[in-house]
């Protein structure tokens, strides 16, 4: 007779985490949280409604989206029962003072997560900062919550700080996903090192935990960062989170397909950006 144990929390994991990465392993993932950490002047006027920029991207049918439990609350009728949730329970914003900017700060709770629906809770550490013990510190808290429910926890492993002379350096990028392996992450979001040949060392450092890259700052060609994801997907990364990119972008809804194009049918650029017009 063979006994089953079943670690209920462990299954819950599993399960959710195959919301977020779907049959085939990748996520496309719409990150939303600008509003706290960048202000509302990175929003184009007729985004300056969340509803409106969320409608246009869980209409394409992207993996998930990443939101503060505000705005997660505030917009349900257009997430929910489309798209699967991520809810972010760390940030900061640019008002406080500039040498405090490199700390995150409790912004919900992995127990708001729950009661939102979500599949997966996320947190930023930066690596390096000054104050990277108190986010630890924070990072651990969630963790062990979340594990407790069978949350997983993605990880914006993002080394800076006044020592980081340069946070795409590779070897900087492989120090903070290593950081983020060892300290539990489920997911990882981290920066992109710029070719696809240094990511791939990226990716073997995180030693099979999903590597998810951060969009990072629009760009004025789309075709160029279509090109970056092309890049990381070709490098081994499970997927991208994008934000700025995709609701900069005069097309946010095109954008969206071009890049899920890229990551789930191995589309080429070229020709994923027939979605952009």
């Amino acid at each position: 007779m063979v006994l089953i144990l079943y670690n209920f929390n462990q299954v819950g994991k599993k399960v959710r985490l195959s919301r977020i990465l779907k049959s085939d392993g990748k996520a496309v993932v719409f990150a939303f949280d600008h509003g706290v950490e960048h202000g509302p002047k990175d929003f184009p006027p007729e985004h300056i409604d969340p509803n409106k920029i969320l409608e246009k991207v869980v209409g394409t049918g992207v993996d998930a989206v990443m939101l503060l439990p505000g705005m997660a609350a505030l917009t349900h009728n257009v997430w929910a029962n489309k798209t699967s949730l991520i809810i972010k329970i760390t940030s900061k914003t640019n008002l406080r003072p500039e040498d405090q900017r490199f700390l995150q700060s409790v912004f919900g709770y992995v127990e708001d997560a729950i009661a939102l629906g979500a599949d997966a809770i996320a947190a930023t550490v930066y690596w390096g900062s000054q104050y990277e013990d108190a986010m630890l510190s924070l990072w651990f808290s969630i963790r062990e919550v979340a594990e407790r429910y069978g949350l997983p926890c993605l990880q914006l492993a993002y080394p800076r700080g006044p020592a980081i002379k340069n946070m795409y350096d590779v070897e900087i990028v492989k120090y903070g996903v290593r950081a983020a392996v060892e300290s539990g992450a489920d997911l990882i979001k981290t920066y992109y090192t710029g070719s696809k040949e240094t990511f791939a060392e990226v990716v073997k450092v995180a030693s099979g935990i999903p590597i998810l890259m951060s969009g990072g700052p629009s760009r004025e060609n789309p075709m160029d960062f279509l090109r970056d994801v092309k890049n990381v997907m070709e490098a081994g990364a499970q997927g991208v989170v994008v934000g700025r990119n995709v609701f900069q972008h005069k097309n946010p809804s095109g954008m969206v397909k071009a890049i899920m194009a890229i990551v789930h049918e191995g589309m080429e650029p070229e020709d994923a950006i027939k979605f952009v017009g």
